[in-house]
């Protein structure tokens, strides 16, 4: 089993009742982050609207680390709904409540009731960077400045002789 860290949470009173974020899994990288909407006040997600669903808790990272708020597969798959700003980064030194942007790029519309999973919760460590300013010419790669789809051309991928893809 990994190493725990210990992260201060907070339950804020519209979060009564609903369990804290936990993993599904002992293998699981993240921690299901539940609606903390009122019961039988579902938030209503029309084919591509957008929510901001609250979760009802507030987190105080320890320094050095960082929590992303990710997407769930079986949401995206099962309904088209994701989250808007995925990743969404939470700042060690950030101390509101933790809220998940939704949105709906299905075709019907989605209903978010209380205690539903609407994301995932990963902890991480973060690398602070000091800059270097330097050309670059001293730091060549063979990829170079390629940008997208670049490290998909190889012997497969080459132009045929008539110029088509081959």
């Amino acid at each position: 089993m990994a190493e725990q860290l210990s992260v201060a949470i907070e339950r804020l009173p519209h979060a009564a009742g609903l369990p804290l974020p936990a993993y599904a899994t002992e293998g699981a990288a993240g921690l299901d982050l539940l609606a903390a909407v009122p019961e039988g006040e579902p938030v209503q997600l029309g084919a591509g609207e957008r929510a901001l669903v609250p979760t009802g808790i507030r987190l105080a990272l320890p320094p050095g680390y960082e929590a992303q708020v990710r997407p769930r597969s079986g949401l995206a798959l099962r309904h088209g709904v994701t989250v808007l700003n995925g990743p969404g980064t939470i700042d060690a030194d950030y101390r509101g409540e933790i809220a998940v942007i939704l949105i709906n790029l299905g075709n019907v519309p989605y209903a978010v009731s209380r205690g539903a999973r609407v994301a995932q919760l990963v902890v991480a460590p973060v690398t602070r960077i000091a800059w270097n300013e330097t050309p670059l010419a001293e730091h060549r790669t063979s990829r170079g400045a390629g940008g997208f789809g670049s490290t998909g051309h190889g012997a497969a991928h080459e132009p045929d002789r008539k110029g088509g893809e081959g």
